[in-house]
């Protein structure tokens, strides 16, 4: 190339750096063996011995980074190192780098470490403890690792942290930035959502995303599509819930679920979650997508809340705080994974005593189905990504708040009347009596009228192509422009 004139990358369009010596020279003096000695242990019985994680046998969608491969790494891998401690006990593989280069000299240095804090002391960084993990350089043999990646905006006093406590976090903040290409200063977390890094770095890409999607759909003059909402979903940071005893499946003490709109807690308080007000566009992209298809006989559907799940198979439940029905969708790649519902079930029985005749499966993949969720239902096992939504009204929603009330339905919630009729869409379970104990027959492959079935197939011809229709349910409890008071005596 001519004196002057610089090289431009092909793949970025910008000009390449040069390349300078940076101690390369220096490095291949200080090796401490030959390759050819190096070379012996690369034998497969130490591959065999040292193996990469198993989730690294999964491709991913291949991603440029730049700055020495920050940015690189998969979630699970920060998952894994964000646990450790100063404490955690770890062994390295030896000479697991080739002699000649400036990594060979810095790891046999830092190899020598048998713990998280003495790797650090020894030269090492996050960024090196990643990409040991992923290849299988460094194995974890125990000592203290934490239930819950380190989140430094959710500790008091930061003078108890370590330095590997403060080098992980600082780290770790500076490293999903770069990769989700977010503000450092967006991913400071408020501890009323206890949400960890990653989490909260999902969710701001997810509600990014869904901002985008909206606008798509807004331009284009239609609600948004299925695959828009799986997009989000796929996106979406779910939480470990261990609150939800009632649906764990047998061996699960917590699952992927996640409650966004109208909830009341242990305390009895009724508010807002806090992911309701963190990332609106993703509930906007929800709701949209349900009222723009609700069928005219489903016109009266109200809600407050939706349910977020992934993959995970709920067992035999009922729902305990449900005020009428309920809808649900699945969306996701996966196979069986259907719903099945007792429509008649009225409480007066064991979950374990429901008749079998009176089982409806519901493939919810291809169905929107609205069903009481206060009756027994449950999801059967399946392969594959799976999520699934649940759209339902909080038997609480009487006592609102109106500031509360008005900004679900600034976000297209329908959100119901305070005396609104639980049975406007289905009719209330009729109960196993007579004889036999089970529900009055019906024909083959009917269902009843406490379950309402619709293919999403014809749902989108009808309305998935349309301008989204006026949000059913605001007429009879308000405008988003109207603003509610509080009763006086409320207050």
């Amino acid at each position: 190339m001519p004196k002057g004139q610089v090289e431009v990358s092909s793949f970025t369009g910008k000009p390449k750096r040069a390349r300078a010596d940076n101690g390369r020279i220096a490095a291949a003096k200080a090796a401490t063996m030959t390759k050819d000695e190096w070379k012996e242990w690369q034998a497969d019985k130490y591959d065999k011995k040292w193996p990469k994680p198993e989730y690294m046998l999964e491709k991913k969608q291949f991603v440029r980074v730049t700055d020495g491969g920050e940015g690189a790494y998969r979630d699970e891998t920060y998952e894994i190192v964000t646990r450790w401690t100063a404490k955690t006990r770890i062994q390295y593989r030896p000479h697991a780098k080739a002699p000649g280069s400036k990594s060979h000299v810095r790891y046999e240095k830092y190899a020598a470490a048998t713990t998280v804090g003495q790797a650090l002391e020894l030269g090492s960084y996050p960024i090196d403890w990643c990409y040991d993990y992923e290849h299988g350089f460094i194995k974890v043999l125990g000592g203290p690792i934490r239930d819950e990646p380190l989140d430094s905006s959710q500790i008091d006093d930061k003078s108890k942290l370590t330095e590997v406590d403060l080098v992980i976090t600082n780290w770790y903040m500076r490293e999903l930035s770069k990769k989700y290409g977010l503000n450092r200063l967006d991913l400071a977390t408020n501890k009323g959502g206890a949400e960890s890094l990653i989490v909260r770095a999902h969710r701001l890409v997810a509600n990014r995303e869904a901002e985008k999607y909206l606008a798509k759909a807004e331009k284009e003059g239609r609600p948004v599509a299925e695959a828009e909402v799986e997009e989000t979903l796929s996106l979406w940071g779910f939480q470990r819930n261990a609150a939800r005893v009632n649906v764990f499946p047998d061996g699960k003490d917590w699952v992927w679920s996640d409650n966004l709109g109208l909830t009341r807690d242990r305390h009895g308080d009724i508010h807002l979650t806090f992911a309701t007000k963190e990332y609106p566009s993703v509930i906007k992209v929800l709701v949209q997508w349900i009222t723009a298809r609700l069928p005219p006989e489903a016109d009266s559907f109200r809600f407050t809340s939706l349910n977020l799940n992934c993959n995970y198979a709920a067992k035999r439940h009922r729902d305990g705080n449900n005020f009428g029905p309920s809808a649900i969708k699945a969306f996701g790649s996966f196979e069986k994974g259907e719903l099945s519902v007792f429509p008649n079930d009225d409480k007066s029985r064991e979950l374990d005593r429901l008749p079998e005749e009176d089982r409806v499966v519901c493939d919810i993949k291809k169905n929107l189905c609205i069903f009481n969720g206060n009756s027994a239902h449950q999801v059967a096992d399946f392969t594959g990504k799976r999520f699934s939504v649940v759209f339902f009204t909080a038997s609480c929603h009487a006592k609102a708040d109106p500031q509360d009330i008005n900004k679900l339905r600034e976000l297209g919630i329908p959100y119901p009347a305070p005396d609104a009729n639980p049975h406007s869409v289905l009719s209330s379970p009729s109960g196993y009596k007579g004889a036999g104990g089970g529900p009055s027959p019906r024909p083959r492959g009917a269902v009843p009228k406490q379950l309402r079935l619709w293919p999403v197939a014809e749902l989108d011809r009808q309305y998935g192509k349309k301008r989204p229709r006026s949000v059913p349910g605001l007429s009879d409890g308000g405008s988003s422009a109207k603003v509610l008071k509080r009763p006086a005596a409320a207050k």
